[in-house]
């Protein structure tokens, strides 16, 4: 009778664990993160970041909208993409999985708020997250 209570055991265990693992596994795939994309209507002016865990970051580490005034963000837009663009058209000396694409920011353009706080936020992400620097006096590991 023991061996029978054991073995009943250790199969109720067995579906419990599985069941639980079966339902983890699930909400996971569910749960497929949404490009984030950065415009301006008015300038005809559209990025659309698909690097996985940005709008993660944008939603729990970032600053929120606000935190920052709009000339500080482009200033720091500003030194950024020259940076990421001069390393974008350098394949041979930066990771072209990282800098696959040059970014058209003109700083004398007035792009508003939300599109200079999210290309800022990107550039914070991207540095965390590759462990690298695009400079400004801005260490690596930076939260924001």
């Amino acid at each position: 009778m023991k061996i029978l209570k054991y073995i009943s055991f250790l199969i109720l265990s067995c579906i419990v664990l599985f069941s639980c693992a079966s339902t983890l596994s699930n909400s996971n795939n569910s749960t497929k993160e949404e490009p984030v994309v950065i415009a301006n209507d008015s300038l005809e002016y559209e990025i659309i970041i698909i690097d996985p865990g940005f709008s993660s970051y944008l939603a729990s580490v970032a600053q929120p909208e606000g935190f920052y005034d709009q000339n500080y963000l482009e200033a720091r837009n500003k030194v950024w993409v020259l940076t990421w663009n001069q390393r974008a058209q350098n394949p041979t000396s930066y990771n072209q999985g990282i800098y696959e694409n040059i970014i058209d920011y003109n700083s004398n353009t007035d792009y508003g708020y939300e599109v200079n706080y999210k290309l800022f936020n990107y550039f914070l992400f991207a540095q965390r997250k590759y462990k690298m620097s695009l400079g400004g006096g801005f260490r690596t590991g930076r939260i924001n």
